[in-house]
């Protein structure tokens, strides 16, 4: 019998690209809110959601150093396990409710990678890069406190495509007063066979559910970023208009379950 979660099943079940939940997930992320052109935001949203006028565009760009864990110690092989992640979030809303909506995503692993495609997530490869802070004392050490500096960039097929630079001013005591929206994706997986291609074979809007949601550490402060129009890619469509508050913090969460909000297909 062959096992596995993932793709390739095999005797052992040892070769799948990612081990089957629950996922535990621990990170430190570099968050920018910005505005985007309200038209180019609303162009990126599923059936089913509109935009939020409210926000008028706003969208926060995350960079995450990631370490995860399944149910075997997972994170002790940090070369399978580790990664890094970059994401545009635009805030919209779904039958009135306020919600995120992720259109572009970029992960360095392919255990992440794998991990995303089955939740929703429209993972691409890219190289991502932020600054980290140390206990050592040094110049070098970018410890949370007020006047560090913290970088980050995203790269993909050789073009850098987002970068990013905050200046830690004080401390958030509340995160609920700074990221509110759940967020959704939208599964989709095409058909190869002919005369389906334009007949997807998965097509859902899902809900990214995170149990045991933590933050730590929440620090805010002034923030640059640019997404420069690169060739073969479209996230240049929403680069910023006005950038806002930038975010260094910790968060960690698990995942168990995958709520389908919407069924396509149905």
């Amino acid at each position: 019998m062959l096992k596995g979660y993932t793709v390739p099943l095999t005797p052992q079940g040892k070769s799948s690209a990612t081990p089957a939940p629950p996922w535990h997930y621990s990170s430190d992320c570099i968050a920018i809110e910005y505005w985007a052109d309200p038209a180019a935001v609303a162009a990126l949203l599923p059936p089913g959601m509109t935009p939020d006028k409210q926000s008028a565009g706003r969208a926060f760009f995350w960079f995450l150093d990631w370490q995860f864990t399944g149910s075997n110690d997972e994170h002790t092989d940090p070369a399978r396990y580790q990664y890094r992640e970059a994401f545009v979030l635009v805030e919209a809303k779904l039958e009135e409710r306020p919600v995120n909506f992720c259109p572009y995503i970029f992960v360095d692993n392919d255990a992440a990678l794998a991990r995303g495609w089955i939740q929703g997530y429209p993972k691409k490869l890219g190289s991502i890069f932020q600054t980290r802070s140390f206990s050592a004392p040094s110049a070098a050490a970018c410890p949370l406190a007020k006047g560090s500096r913290f970088g980050a960039s995203l790269a993909a097929h050789g073009e850098r495509m987002a970068t990013a630079r905050i200046q830690l001013e004080h401390e958030v005591k509340d995160p609920a007063t700074v990221f509110t929206r759940p967020t959704t994706i939208r599964r989709y997986f095409p058909s190869l066979t002919a005369g389906l291609q334009d007949k997807p074979a998965v097509n859902e809007l899902t809900l990214s559910k995170m149990d045991d949601l933590t933050f730590s550490d929440l620090w805010a402060g002034s923030a640059e970023l640019t997404i420069p129009e690169v060739q073969g890619e479209d996230m240049h469509a929403i680069t910023p208009l006005k950038v806002g508050r930038g975010y260094r913090f910790g968060m960690a969460y698990s995942v168990t379950d995958l709520p389908i909000l919407k069924n396509y297909l149905a």
